[in-house]
């Protein structure tokens, strides 16, 4: 596994406790600007309704999509 698969990985799972713990600031700064891959980005929306945080969820849908 590449140093860059790794830091994916980890950064991802960052991305999914920061949302599951409400944290809007830790969540804008995993993001980036980035874009992501539709499946990560529907999951990751999925995960921010189920914590019903809007703010998140607003976040979230701005990503851009990798084409």
């Amino acid at each position: 596994m590449t140093d860059e698969i790794k830091h994916g990985i980890a950064n991802f799972a960052a991305l999914e406790t920061s949302i599951a713990n409400g944290e809007e600031q830790s969540v804008i700064e995993l993001l980036g600007d980035q874009p992501m891959q539709e499946l990560e980005k529907s999951y990751l929306i999925d995960l921010a309704k189920l914590n019903n945080n809007p703010a998140i969820l607003k976040l979230l849908q701005d990503i851009p999509v990798k084409k």
